[in-house]
């Protein structure tokens, strides 16, 4: 796999940390979860960078971080807000192949229970229905490799994205 990276894209609670471990052990690379190099960065909580800087004051930080990144034979789990980031994902899709882990609206509001402890970027007054309207063209836009993973539980989630990677390079 000559050094590229795996790169996942997608909405929060679909699972991008979990099969990103996986997809690194499988591949034999590092892994990478980019809201913990933001953290580290920052040296504080996502919860707290958005409380201090706003909604578009994070976005601009993940942007500035993301946008320097540079790791080699990594998957990479980003967080959900990572496709408002131009700078960030010219980036991470120079250095490696976009996966977008698509779901249906309906499975993600089952998954995602309680959005505000989860730490998403949404706005005062937006719903998550609305949320996922705005961002799925942003993903799809940047995805090199969409992956459906309706009726998916983690191990064929792995499944489709190594087939994927495979005919893909």
């Amino acid at each position: 796999m000559n050094g590229k990276n795996i790169v996942l894209i997608g909405m929060p609670a679909v699972g991008k940390s979990t099969v990103g471990v996986i997809l690194a052990k499988l591949l034999g690379y590092s892994f990478v979860d980019t809201d913990l190099v933001i953290q580290k960065s920052e040296g504080k909580l996502l919860k707290h960078i958005i409380a201090e800087k706003g909604i578009d004051g994070f976005i601009e930080t993940e942007n500035r971080i993301l946008s320097s990144l540079d790791v080699t034979n990594s998957v990479i789990s980003t967080g959900g807000s990572v496709i408002y980031g131009e700078d960030a994902m010219k980036n991470l899709s120079r250095n490696g192949t976009v996966v977008y882990l698509k779901l249906d609206y309906h499975k993600l509001k089952y998954r995602l229970h309680n959005i505000k402890n989860r730490g998403v970027v949404i706005r005062e007054g937006q719903t998550l229905s609305s949320l996922y309207r705005e961002r799925a063209p942003l993903y799809e836009k940047y995805a090199d490799i969409i992956i459906d993973e309706n009726g998916c539980n983690i191990e064929k989630t792995v499944g489709k994205i190594m087939e994927s990677i495979d005919a893909y390079l």
